[in-house]
Parts: C-alpha cells; sequence; structure tokens
C-alpha cells in the first residue's frame, strides 16, 4: 500500500511534533515524572473522545491496543534505564534509527508488505542517517555500551509497538476510535509507577511543571496518533521511516532553540535522511 503524498506530508509533522516535545522534556528533570505526566495528560481527552466516537474499534483489535499498552511499558523502562547510563544524543538517535529497518523486516514477515527495492534503499538511507547521530563521539565506551544495549532494546519495543498497532488499526475498522482507546489506556501505568515509586514528589512536580507536561502530552499524543491513522493507510515500515525523521528535527531544534552545535555530520546526516524519503516515495 503507497502512501499518499499528503499522508506523507502528515507523517513528517508528527515526526516534527516527537521531535518537540523531546525537546521539550530534555532538560525538565526527572525523567520518570516527566514521562509519567507526558503520558497522562491525554488520558482524560482521549477517553472522552473514546466513549462517544462512532464506530467503536472492532472487538478483534482490542488484543492489539492490549498487546500495545504492554510492549509500551517496556519502551518506557528501556527508555529510562537507557538514559541513566547515556546522553540523549546517544540513546534517542539509536533508539529511533534502528527501528524503521526493524519495523519493515518485521512487516514484511507477518503481513507480507514486501517493499520495493528502491523502499528499502530509502528506508535504510533513513535509518543510517538517524542512527549514525548517537556516535558523534567516537564508539561507546564504559556505560555508554549499557546505553546502547538499553536504546537498541527500547528500538524493539518501539518496533513491536508500531507493528502492534498497524494491525490493530487495521482490524479496528474504527482508525479514530482505535487511536482513541489506546491513548486513554497507554499512559496509566507509568502514571501509576510513577505514584509508587515518587511519593511526595508528584504533587509538587505536577504544580511546577503541569505546562510541560500538558505540551508535551499533546505534542505526543498527536504525532504518534497521525502515525497510527498513517498506517491504515500505507507500509507500516514507509511510515515508521518517515516518522524517526524526528531525530533530524530534534538536532535542528537543538540547534536553533538549545544552542548546541550543528556540525558537518549533523548535515551530512541531514542529508541522507533526505536523500533517503525522496528514494522512499518515488519507490513506494
Amino acid at each position: 500500500m503507497p502512501l499518499q503524498l499528503s499522508a506523507a506530508g502528515l507523517v513528517l509533522l508528527a515526526a516534527i511534533m516527537h521531535a518537540s516535545w523531546n525537546a521539550l522534556v530534555k532538560r525538565s528533570g526527572d525523567r520518570l515524572l516527566v514521562m509519567a505526566f507526558v503520558s497522562f495528560w491525554p488520558i482524560p481527552p482521549a477517553l472522552a473522545a473514546a466513549l462517544f466516537l462512532e464506530p467503536r474499534p472492532a472487538p478483534s483489535s482490542w488484543p492489539f491496543i492490549a498487546g500495545s499498552v504492554i510492549i509500551h511499558v517496556g519502551y518506557y523502562i528501556g527508555l529510562i534505564k537507557a538514559y541513566r547510563y547515556g546522553d540523549l544524543s546517544l540513546v534517542y538517535p539509536l533508539a529511533r534509527g534502528t527501528a524503521p529497518v526493524m519495523v519493515a523486516a518485521l512487516s514484511a514477515l507477518t503481513a507480507g508488505e514486501l517493499l520495493s527495492p528502491m523502499a528499502v534503499a530509502g528506508i535504510t538511507l533513513v535509518s543510517l542517517g538517524t542512527a549514525s547521530l548517537a556516535f558523534e563521539s567516537g564508539r561507546p565506551r564504559g556505560d555508554r555500551r549499557h546505553s546502547v544495549l538499553f536504546a537498541l532494546f527500547t528500538a524493539l519495543t518501539i518496533t513491536g509497538y508500531t507493528v502492534v498497532d498497524g494491525f490493530g488499526v487495521r482490524r479496528s475498522g474504527a482508525p479514530l476510535g482505535y487511536i482513541a482507546w489506546l491513548f486513554a489506556i497507554e499512559g496509566l501505568p507509568i502514571f501509576v509507577a510513577a505514584l509508587i515509586r515518587r511519593r511526595g514528589e508528584v504533587l509538587p512536580y505536577l504544580r511546577a511543571s503541569w505546562h510541560i507536561g500538558m505540551i508535551g502530552g499533546f505534542l505526543s499524543c498527536a504525532g504518534y496518533g497521525i502515525a497510527i491513522w498513517a498506517m491504515s493507510l500505507g507500509a507500516m515500515g514507509q511510515v515508521a521511516a518517515l516518522r524517526e525523521t524526528g531525530v533530524i528535527f530534534a538536532a535542528i531544534i537543538g540547534a536553533l532553540f538549545l544552542r548546541e552545535p550543528f556540525g558537518l555530520r549533523r548535515i551530512l546526516a541531514a542529508v541522507v535522511v533526505a536523500i533517503g524519503i525522496v528514494i522512499l516515495q518515488l519507490g513506494s
């Protein structure tokens, strides 16, 4: 299923949203609390929408919603562990950059989504350009090796929930209903974990940083919601590759607003990703 140009443009917008909320929370303190509140804020509006949206997701799609929620728990655990040992500049590109190739391979095996050689080349270029940013400081050593392992584990969870949601939204018969119910449930486990592990810190953090959680929650929810909707229209591997260009957008946002360097390596990575996107679209 080739992805229409308009849908591809929306997925690129979703990538910018993903990069924006990551930049927003990058310097926001306790990552468990940040992720908990980013996940919590979409729950009330998503639940309200889910209760009134018609048609409702088909019963056959509910196991996929449950599976996605469970895999997302692993995603949050892997990400928090990866950040314990490594910096955002290492973990984020490696986790997001390797996922599209895995998604393309898994969707080919499970959904029969055999992409053209040109599309495969495009996805590979996007992944290589994205993941290359993880090695700007050279080969990981010491504790950074642990961060690489957890980043790769995170990439596996990204692959898992992407493919599960791709199957789920297609079986639901109601993409908006599927997305609403997923976001109404998905953030609960990490929020409950924060309540248990950060007792006495949740309310003070909420008072001080509620706006970060609210804005981050909106951007996260809208960005992944667009990606799920796009997977009801096109190949999962293609959507995943376009979505993970958020790493390049994150580097650009960091250079423009956080005064981070944007040297030759990042410029080359951005060029490789841009070429990959063009090849991916032409080969679809």
